[in-house]
């Protein structure tokens, strides 16, 4: 790649903003590096230089800079009540205090949260600001793409967690968080269903992650006895998402890199296929891995991190969401009690969303150009991604053995074990794989190819003027990438705008006639410069001269006498 200097100078940039908003102490320093993560992965946006990657960089710039203005309204706010720049912990909490009570200068406490709340959604992936993460995911690098999705998001998380108050309830922001966070689970999995794009599938999948997240900030700024119930879940949660997000996204790349010989398909079949093929089609003899075995190793360790982030019971994923549950129950009132009906139906959507991965992962990998056997080994630069990609796997398969114990729970919080409700976990997620298996068996998208397990659409539906049965139909309805952000640009579309042509000849003709001037003036300039004094003379010198001495005589009397 040529432009990687370019990428590996904006992805240091990227990141030293995510650590040094994670050391700030206070908001200024904060908001200085976050400021600097933004715009700095502008350019891991827009790094394909293609029309697709500067469009989402353009979409992400506009997202990004809304979202500066409402972060900066806030942080004004707070600072002004202040009287200062207030660092995190007592000074915040004061200051949240006096806004609360209404004795700021500017905004009142519910109006500067609700700012600061869609200031770091932005970031964060929440509806309806999500708009540039399904857009920037799919054309960014592989390594940004797990960056963007498996930290940069969270620095919207981490915002709302130190920003926001820990002391002092704000019951009407906590149902906007509740509500919010709620529709954003179910939301980011009927819009990824309907995606083609492996990585499209998995910046939705955040968008639905990032609403249990919300609601776990709902719990923050609900009721000050739930802060320890909330920190705990929002931090198993952050670090079971980045783990398994990033895991997801390094297969995409593991899949494209990883080279695949002729005839087979994405994930290989057979035994003794070729000799000398990569990761999916390898004989003993150059020591590379056996097409069936490789083939398992891949999917295998896709479906680890998918099951985690389904909620699978004894995953990373369970713990998080045992504990959120755990939360909202002590919540309790009208929210729990439709959450805690809501709750399995997510986690019903998310594992569809990720079976819907798997064929998205699958397709883009049979499509793949195949190389010829023994022409490309298992190179540097492919263990360089496999390296971290199965560091991940494994951390995130074993989260449920260390995530209790880096996380610092209070005492008052009591981490929910392995065996926490195995059955009420397991359900869901056995019925989503029940259920994407069925369609898998009875749907196949038109225009792939049948392969073995998926049944073809009876010839009679492929006539000519033949009406596709309903489950065809649903098969082949797509949202667009962008979902929102599609009517919003026709909208805009539709306005009435000025006659572009017209205002451009205008301006043109300004343009021609400033021009004009300006050289009329150079040449009068000219003219006078090329006449010295020797060309003057005769009566022309004369009359020079003599009114030098009436201008010299003129200003000798005006004088004041000394």
């Amino acid at each position: 790649d040529g432009r990687r200097g370019r990428f590996f100078l904006f992805f240091s940039l990227t990141l030293a903003g995510n650590v040094g908003l994670i050391v700030a102490r206070d908001i200024l320093g904060f908001y200085l590096f976050f400021a600097l993560m933004t715009f700095a992965a502008y350019g891991l946006v827009v790094h394909a230089v293609s029309r697709e990657a500067l469009r989402a960089g353009r979409i992400y710039m506009v997202m990004a800079i809304l979202g500066e203005v409402a972060l900066l309204a806030g942080l004004f706010s707070l600072g002004g009540a202040f009287g200062g720049v207030p660092t995190f912990g007592a000074e915040m909490e004061a200051t949240w205090v006096e806004l609360v009570a209404g004795d700021g200068p500017t905004f009142g406490g519910t109006t500067i949260a609700l700012l600061l709340a869609a200031g770091f959604g932005v970031k964060a992936g929440l509806i309806p600001v999500h708009l540039w993460l399904p857009l920037a995911h799919p054309v960014a690098p592989t390594a940004a793409s797990a960056l963007l999705s498996g930290a940069m998001i969270k620095a919207g998380l981490l915002g709302w967690m130190r920003m926001l108050p820990q002391e002092t309830a704000l019951p009407e922001v906590s149902m906007v968080f509740l509500a919010v966070g709620a529709a954003a689970a179910l939301y980011g999995v009927v819009v990824g269903i309907l995606q083609d794009d492996p990585k499209t599938v998995l910046a939705y999948s955040s968008v639905s992650q990032m609403g249990y997240m919300a609601m776990g900030t709902g719990l923050l700024v609900a009721r000050p006895e739930l802060i320890p119930w909330a920190g705990v879940a929002l931090a198993l949660y952050a670090v079971h998402h980045g783990i398994a997000k990033g895991a997801l996204f390094l297969s995409v790349g593991v899949a494209d890199r990883v080279p695949r010989s002729p005839g087979l398909p994405g994930w290989g079949q057979g035994r003794g296929v070729g000799q000398g093929v990569g990761m999916d089609g390898a004989s003993s003899e150059n020591g590379t891995t056996h097409p069936d075995r490789a083939r398992r190793w891949i999917l295998g360790g896709t479906v680890l991190p998918a099951l985690a982030l389904a909620g699978l019971p004894l995953t990373s994923g369970a713990l998080a969401k045992n504990t959120l549950k755990e939360g909202l129950q002590a919540l309790g009132g009208t929210a729990y009690t439709i959450l805690d009906l809501y709750l399995p139906l997510a986690a019903l959507g998310t594992t569809l969303l990720m079976a819907r991965f798997l064929v998205t992962l699958r397709r883009r990998r049979e499509s793949a150009e195949p190389h010829d056997d023994g022409q490309l080994p298992f190179s540097y630069r492919t263990w360089t991604l496999v390296v971290p990609w199965a560091v991940l796997v494994l951390l995130g398969a074993s989260g449920m053995a260390w995530l209790p114990a880096v996380v610092d729970a209070p005492d008052a919080v009591s981490i929910p074990g392995p065996g926490s409700e195995i059955l009420v976990g397991l359900v869901p997620v056995l019925l989503g794989v029940a259920l994407g298996w069925v369609v898998l068996r009875v749907i196949r998208t038109p225009g792939t190819p049948a392969s073995a397990g998926e049944a073809a659409s009876p010839a009679a539906d492929r006539m000519p003027g033949a009406t596709p049965p309903l489950p065809v139909r649903l098969a082949r309805l797509r949202i667009p990438a962008g979902d929102l952000l599609i009517p919003l640009e026709a909208a805009l579309r539709r306005l009435p705008l000025p006659d572009q042509e017209r205002w451009a000849a205008a301006l043109r003709a300004r343009v021609r006639r400033a021009l004009a001037w300006s050289r009329l003036v150079a040449r009068r300039f000219d003219r006078l410069a090329a006449h010295d004094v020797e060309t003057v003379n005769g009566p022309l010198l004369g009359i020079i001269l003599v009114g030098l001495a009436v201008a010299l005589l003129l200003l000798v009397g005006c004088m004041p006498d000394t």
